[in-house]
């Protein structure tokens, strides 16, 4: 405060200095400086003039708050605001020089005096913005940026950068794809265009990040964009709705975020209305085995705000349930009646017991084993963990009339070539034979890789990255489906609250994901050259992995829901007598404790199972 009243003194001072130097050279020069038409210059007659002047002026400038302003931010307004002032002190003083002055000036004299004395107090502000500006871009620290969108929000982000003096950058450039724009300047700072010439631009005008400013992009576009800019190594980093600003009253540069690797997708997150899962979850009990995973551990927080009767999260491992069940308290306290179980849905008693105690109205069973190659190493524990640990929750299910169980299902299970796969095409196939058995309503929700969830390819690549390489792939030709955390655990929720039984849910989750060219824009997102860098090797495919993963068991197997997005597979029903056969197989080849044989056992049970 006492730093910017300094700063105004000073101000004041040499607006005085301005006006005094004006006025003295005007008076002296002009013959007929005042009304008497003096022959010679009279000192004392101007000092009093020169005081009045100076008292009108300030008085002005105090009225319109012109000394508030900060001038190294200053735009048009404030220099309107100072015009305003001075002309209207000069207009004050020619009123008092008319009724009260003896010596009267002329008029010229006031206009002339006006005139330059306005002039050179701008002058003044200006060559103090720019030489602020200067001293700022001379900075060395200051990283090379530049701008997609020469819009509102670039320009907006530009000021920003430009004024404030604890940012790191330096915009040396923007590009537009208007045409409009290119080949003009804002604020001295040359349009560039279009942006499919990026890398050409920045061979020019070499920067170090990029921001990507324009708020109103779609999600197809934007990955265009991504994908143009990710041919150069530099950092990219977007500017998120203007909207989403406003409402976390943030400004832009404090709001410009790093990239997600979802906007890699080339599609829009999906999202579902709230106010029906919301109506179907609430006063619900409702039970999340695996609730410490991944998915499971989504799935509790937004059944938290759904306002439930009970909440009871069953995991075997207790420090993940404990992170969640910590994280719940601390957000909810005493307004959710939260319980935690450890336990194995391998322990038929304890889940008995379980559903004995708690008589959950919902089941969201997201337990199980389901990473790939630990599974074709361990494939009895597939069968226990995955298929026997659906089995007995399933059945508890019906036992204790509970409304509605979720199954959470794969990609992988479709024409599995996995074991991890086909103990969950089992899980689908248990959940199908319910059908006109019970009155428990039963639904599989099926969908592909989840972004950021444990062990998945994401954080692998991302790790490989900040360790300096390689990232390893399976296989340059390999495609995935991939949706977020949020997005699966809205999916299973939004269709836990549709009328449907014995049915498997699928999401539109748009085209799959060429994982070669994943990890080189990811590579190059991040700031490092593909194969210069960060080395990509490829491993090869891995034992029950494919190439192309699938969501569907035939293409034309689908039925529209309500829902755009969601849609339902059509399938042969299947038998408890059958299932029941398979089970019993299954045991026998446990007992064997021979993984050839048990590997076999499985792949028998599921007729769409394909060796590779």
């Amino acid at each position: 405060m006492k730093r910017n009243r300094w700063k105004s003194g000073i101000l004041f001072l040499i607006d005085v200095f301005i006006v005094f130097v004006t006025c003295y050279i005007i008076y002296y020069w002009i013959p007929n400086g005042s009304s008497n038409q003096l022959n010679k210059f009279d000192f004392e007659v101007f000092l009093v003039h020169i005081i009045v002047i100076i008292i009108s002026i300030t008085l002005c400038l105090y009225v319109i708050k012109s000394y508030k302003n900060i001038w190294k931010y200053a735009e048009f307004n404030e220099y309107i605001k100072l015009m305003t002032g001075v002309i209207c002190g000069f207009l004050l003083y020619s009123l008092i020089n008319s009724f009260l002055f003896t010596n009267q000036t002329s008029v010229l004299f006031s206009v002339s005096s006006c005139a330059v004395s306005t002039l050179l107090m701008l002058l003044v502000r200006f060559l103090y913005k720019r030489y602020r500006i200067k001293l700022f871009n001379m900075a060395k620290t200051k990283l090379p940026l530049a701008i997609i969108g020469a819009g509102g929000a670039g320009a907006l982000l530009y000021n920003e950068i430009l004024y404030n003096p604890k940012t790191n950058y330096s915009v040396r450039c923007f590009i537009d794809d208007d045409i409009d724009k290119i080949g003009k300047k804002i604020r001295n700072v040359m349009v560039y265009g279009p942006i499919n010439r990026f890398d050409e631009i920045i061979r020019k005008i070499p920067v170090s990040e990029v921001i990507i400013a324009i708020p109103s992009l779609n999600e197809q576009r934007k990955s265009e964009i991504l994908e143009t800019v990710s041919k150069s190594n530099v950092k990219v980093k977007f500017l998120p709705d203007l909207v989403s600003i406003l409402q976390n009253g943030s400004n832009l540069l404090s709001s410009v975020r790093e990239f997600k690797v979802e906007d890699l997708l080339g599609r829009k997150s999906v999202s579902f209305d709230e106010t029906e899962i919301n109506a179907y979850l609430s006063q619900k009990t409702i039970m999340v085995t695996g609730g410490g995973g991944s998915i499971g551990s989504e799935l509790c927080r937004q059944i938290a705000r759904s306002n439930p009767e009970h909440l009871i999260i069953v995991d075997n491992y207790e420090n993940n349930a404990f992170d969640i069940q910590q994280e719940l308290i601390a957000k909810y306290n005493n307004s959710l009646k939260l319980t935690v179980e450890i336990a194995s849905v391998q322990d038929r008693d304890k889940i008995d017991f379980l559903f004995d105690k708690y008589r959950p109205d919902i089941i969201f069973h997201a337990a199980a084993h389901k990473h790939v190659p630990f599974m074709e190493e361990c494939p009895d524990e597939a069968i226990k963990n995955n298929i026997f640990g659906t089995y007995h929750t399933v059945h508890a299910a019906h036992r204790y009339q509970a409304k509605k169980f979720v199954l959470i299902s794969t990609d992988k299970a479709v024409n599995p070539t996995s074991m991890m796969g086909a103990s969950k095409r089992v899980c689908e196939m248990i959940v199908q034979s319910m059908k006109e058995v019970s009155s428990t309503n039963y639904i599989a929700v099926r969908f592909g890789n989840v972004l950021g969830s444990n062990g998945s390819v994401i954080p692998l690549f991302k790790r490989q990255i900040e360790q300096g390489g390689p990232v390893t792939i399976t296989d340059k030709r390999a495609y995935r489906y991939f949706m977020t955390i949020s997005e699966a655990a809205q999916l299973v929720l939004r269709a836990s609250s549709m009328d449907s039984q014995s049915v498997t849910y699928v999401l539109d989750m748009g085209q799959p994901v060429n994982i070669l060219k994943l990890a080189e824009n990811l590579i190059r997102l991040m700031g490092y050259i593909p194969y210069t860098e960060i080395p990509i090797e490829e491993i090869g495919i891995r034992q029950g992995e494919k190439l192309y993963e699938e969501l569907l068991m035939h293409n034309d197997d689908l039925i529209k829901t309500e829902n755009a997005k969601i849609f339902i597979e059509k399938h042969s029903a299947i038998s408890q007598e059958e299932i029941e056969k398979i089970l019993e197989n299954l045991r026998k080849a446990l007992e064997t404790k021979d993984m050839k044989v048990i590997k076999n056992a499985l792949i028998e049970a599921v007729p769409t199972f394909r060796k590779i």
